[in-house]
């Protein structure tokens, strides 16, 4: 009898097992995270994303005409050895060979002023006032090194460039013509389509015996000026 009711109480437990591992229940499923990919479609796979708005600028060059030859004049100081630093004017002519090289040809002028002995001695004068006057004239030639352009506000802009110079010529003062070479470097801006304007820094390197003996000298000269095409 004691074995039976094991027996039967066996059956109740396994089929009391069995519908709990049939009864339903929930899990919380945790999904992975998605990622989302934006794409943006395109004909040209290699077009900017953000096209640039940039405003375009105008901007006026000067229209330089078709003429190889500038004339004009420039006014400045020069520096005579010994005599001082006094005004001079020249009148220049300009014949661009090339884009780059150009000949040069000036004419100018200046007067000496007293030398410290002449200022010490209380009167005695080395030169007359007739030899005092100075003439000169040098052949260059010169090499635009550095063209460029200068922008003035926004919408104006020049073309300009950075040469260099150098020549012979001859240099008349004392009373006798001596043989010069000269030397130098100029900036040149052209404002229009007919006028350029001129800065020139030069030597002018020379023998005399004003003063009694022999020697080298330089002598720099300083000048601005403006030319005109043609």
């Amino acid at each position: 009898m004691e074995s039976r009711l094991r027996v039967l109480l066996l059956i109740v437990c396994a089929v009391a097992l069995g519908g709990c591992s049939m009864w339903p229940f929930h899990r919380k499923h945790h999904r992975a995270p998605t990622q989302v990919v934006d794409t943006i479609e395109s004909d040209n796979p290699t077009a900017p994303i953000v096209e640039p708005q940039v405003t375009r600028r105008k901007v006026h060059a000067p229209k330089i005409r078709n003429s190889n030859f500038e004339f004009g004049g420039s006014l400045g100081l020069l520096n005579v050895e010994d005599f001082g630093s006094n005004g001079v004017g020249n009148a220049r002519l300009i014949y661009h060979i090339t884009e780059d090289f150009f000949a040069e040809g000036i004419y100018g002028e200046s007067r000496l002023g007293l030398t410290s002995y002449e200022r010490l001695s209380g009167g005695a004068r080395l030169l007359t006032d007739a030899q005092r006057k100075v003439r000169f004239y040098t052949l260059d030639m010169g090499y635009d090194i550095f063209p460029g352009e200068v922008y003035v506000g926004k919408r104006r802009t020049f073309n300009s460039a950075f040469y260099l110079v150098g020549g012979v010529g001859g240099t008349q003062f004392g009373g006798d013509t001596r043989f010069t070479i000269t030397v130098g470097a100029g900036y040149r801006l052209i404002l229009n389509d007919w006028m350029a304007a001129h800065l020139d820094v030069r030597d002018h390197l020379l023998d005399t015996n004003v003063l009694g003996s022999m020697r080298s000298t330089n002598n720099l000269e300083s000048t601005l000026g403006v030319t005109v095409f043609f």
